[in-house]
C-alpha cells in the first residue's frame, strides 16, 4: 500500500483519487469548502463527527458521499447515482409546477409542532439509523410539515439533511474550482481574482499549447499554476520575481499535476535577464501606497503552522491540502514545481521572447513593472496585465500609447452576476462584487 502512495502520479488516472492526491470537499453543496490531502489515516470534521476520508480513495472525482452511523461510529458512505427516481417523476407529471393554494399565515412557531424529542433521535442514532431515515422520521412527527407550502416543505426538508445527513461532494481541483473556492473564503490572499477574470486573462494572454509564458504571480501560485493546466505538459511557464526571494506558489501543490507538467513550471529572477541597470529591487516598483508582501507572508505564515501542526481538524482550513494524518500512516510527496530555470533555456528567451506575459501584480506599479518586462516578449505578442483597481491600469496604458509601445490596448471591466434558477422562483441575484480590470495589449516594434 506504501508502494502505491509514493508512486509518482504522472501513471495514475486523473479521474480517480489516490493515496496522497489533493482533492475539493464541498459539503453540503457549497456550505463549505475543504482542500483536503487524502490518505488512510485523513479526518474530516462535520458539525462534532469526525470520519475518516479512507473511503474516497480510488473513487472517480464528482463522487457523492453522505455521513452514515455505524457500529464504530460515523463514517462515509458513496451515494450511487439512480435513474429510477427521475424516471418516475417524468412520468407521474411531477416535474410540473402544480398549482399552490396554500400559505404559512396559520403557522405558528412555538417549538411545539416537533413531537420527536432529541433523546428520541439520539436513540435512532444509537440503533443505528440512517441520516435520512432520522429525516423521514422528523417530517412524519412534525404537526404542521403537512400545512407548509411546497416551498417551505423543501426548505425544512433540506434544512434537517444538512443537520442529520450531511453530503460530501469530492470535486477536482482544477483553475476553475480552486479560484472559486479561494474566492469564496479568502478572497484576499487571490487578490479578489474572480473566477471569469481569470479566465478572461488567459484568453487575453492567448495562452495555448507550446507557448512560453511569463508570469509575475503574485496570487498564490493560482496563475501560474492555471497557466500550467492550459499548456497540459507543453511549452514553460516561467514565474519571474524581484529581489532575492521568489513568490509563494503554494497554491500550485493542490493541482495534482505529473511530474511531466511539474518541469515546464520554472522560476527566474528578473535580474537574471539583465535588462535593468539599476537592480530589480521592489522597492522600485512600488506604488504610492503599497501593500508590500503581506499577501506571500500570510500564505508562507499559514503553510508553516499548518505543516506543524498534524492534529488540526479540517474545520477551518482553505489555503492547502490540510488533514489529520495519524503519525504512522505514509502518504504520498507531491513532485515539486517551480525550480530555477536553465541557463540554456534563459538564453533562448533572451533571443526569441516569450509567447505572451501575464501580470498578477497588485502590489507594485503596473507601469513600472511593464517597463522592464515588456522588452521580453515577442514582437506581436499578447500580454495581460490583472490589478485590483482601474487607475493603475489606467496610467500604464496611457504611457504605453505615449510611448508607442502596443497596440489594441483595452481595458476591460468583468461584471459577473449569479442567477438563482428554480420553479416559479428564478430571480437574479441581487449582490454582486467587483473589482478592478484587466488591461490588455499587443506589444510592436516601435522606433
Amino acid at each position: 500500500m506504501a508502494e502505491n502512495n509514493v508512486q509518482s502520479n504522472s501513471v495514475k488516472d486523473p479521474r480517480i483519487t489516490w493515496g496522497g492526491c489533493s482533492v475539493l470537499l464541498d459539503v453540503n453543496n457549497g456550505d463549505r469548502l475543504v482542500f483536503s490531502c487524502l490518505s488512510a489515516g485523513a479526518t474530516l470534521k462535520i458539525g462534532n463527527k469526525n470520519c475518516s476520508l479512507r473511503p474516497l480513495i480510488g473513487c472517480p472525482f464528482g463522487s457523492l458521499f453522505q455521513i452514515d452511523n455505524g457500529e464504530e461510529g460515523p463514517y462515509l458512505s458513496r451515494v450511487l447515482p439512480s435513474t429510477e427516481d427521475d424516471n418516475n417523476k417524468q412520468e407521474n407529471g411531477d416535474c410540473q409546477v402544480p398549482d399552490e393554494s396554500r400559505d404559512n399565515r396559520e403557522i405558528i412557531d412555538n417549538n411545539k409542532a416537533q413531537s420527536l424529542t432529541g433523546d428520541d433521535i439520539d436513540e435512532l442514532q444509537r440503533q443505528g439509523a440512517k441520516g435520512d431515515e432520522i429525516v423521514e422520521a422528523l417530517i412524519a412527527n412534525s404537526a404542521t410539515f403537512e400545512k407548509k407550502t411546497l416551498f417551505s416543505q423543501e426548505k425544512y426538508r433540506l434544512k434537517k439533511q444538512k443537520k442529520y445527513a450531511p453530503t460530501v461532494l469530492l470535486r477536482r481541483p482544477i483553475a476553475c474550482s480552486i479560484c472559486e473556492a479561494y474566492f469564496k473564503k479568502y478572497p484576499d490572499r487571490i487578490r479578489f481574482l474572480r473566477v471569469d477574470a481569470l479566465s478572461l486573462l488567459l484568453s487575453m494572454a492567448n495562452d495555448s499549447a507550446n507557448s512560453d509564458v511569463l508570469v509575475v504571480d503574485m496570487v498564490g501560485g493560482l496563475l501560474t499554476g492555471s497557466v500550467a493546466e492550459r499548456l497540459g505538459g507543453t511549452g514553460y511557464v516561467c514565474n519571474t520575481y524581484l529581489g532575492d526571494t521568489p513568490y509563494s506558489m503554494d497554491i500550485v501543490r493542490i493541482f495534482n499535476f505529473s511530474d511531466e507538467i511539474c518541469k515546464r513550471i520554472v522560476r527566474c529572477p528578473l535580474s537574471d535577464f539583465s535588462l535593468t541597470q539599476n537592480g530589480t529591487s521592489e522597492q522600485n516598483y512600488e506604488q504610492a501606497d503599497p501593500c508590500n508582501m503581506e499577501l506571500n507572508e500570510e500564505i508562507s505564515s499559514a503553510v508553516s503552522a499548518e505543516e506543524t501542526s498534524p492534529s488540526s481538524h479540517q474545520e477551518d482550513s482553505g489555503l492547502l491540502p490540510e488533514s489529520t494524518v495519524s503519525p504512522g500512516s505514509k502518504i504520498g510527496k507531491a513532485p515539486k514545481a517551480g525550480e530555477q530555470a536553465s541557463q540554456e533555456v534563459i538564453k533562448t528567451w533572451k533571443e526569441n521572447g516569450f509567447s505572451s506575459v501575464i501580470l498578477a501584480a497588485s502590489d507594485l506599479d503596473p507601469w513600472n513593472l511593464v517597463k522592464d518586462i515588456l522588452p521580453l516578449l515577442s514582437y506581436s505578442a499578447p500580454f495581460a496585465i490583472y490589478h485590483q483597481y482601474l487607475q493603475p491600469l489606467a496610467t500604464c496604458m496611457h504611457s504605453l500609447q505615449v510611448g508607442k509601445l502596443a497596440i489594441g490596448l483595452q481595458i476591460s471591466e468583468p461584471w459577473l452576476r449569479e442567477y438563482q434558477v428554480l420553479p416559479s422562483r428564478s430571480h437574479p441575484c441581487m449582490q454582486m462584487n467587483a473589482f478592478g480590470g484587466i488591461l490588455s495589449g499587443i506589444k510592436i516594434c516601435s522606433s
